[in-house]
């Protein structure tokens, strides 16, 4: 049961990990522009018409930017450790019948 949960563990950490990877290879640019690109279409449907390149403007783009790539982080780091677990439960399943017949295998010998 301990080895179980440790299976289980070890891929949610190896998954994470990876999800990690995966947002600085794939995520931190499509991170930028959709909080950049969101924002500036809220500010626009708030002002009512074309935004201007103030400085509140930019501050506000800037969070927006910063939202954008935390929210992205998050969902491949969030995404990667679910299918890291579901690949520990995989992988215990795949090894539990091999424990249990050697468990088997030792009582016979004892005998």
């Amino acid at each position: 049961m301990k080895a179980r949960k440790e299976m289980v563990r070890m891929g949610t950490k190896i998954g994470a990990a990876l999800g990690g990877i995966a947002f600085l290879i794939f995520g931190l640019v499509p991170g930028f522009y959709f909080g950049s690109y969101g924002t500036l279409v809220v500010l626009k449907h708030l002002m009512g018409g074309p935004v201007e390149a103030t400085i509140l403007v930019r501050m506000v783009v800037a969070v927006g930017i910063l939202l954008g790539i935390v929210c992205v982080g998050s969902v491949t780091i969030v995404v990667g450790s679910i299918l890291g677990t579901g690949l520990g439960y995989l992988v215990e399943a795949v090894t539990a019948p091999v424990e249990v017949k050697e468990t088997a295998d030792v009582k016979t010998q004892s005998r």
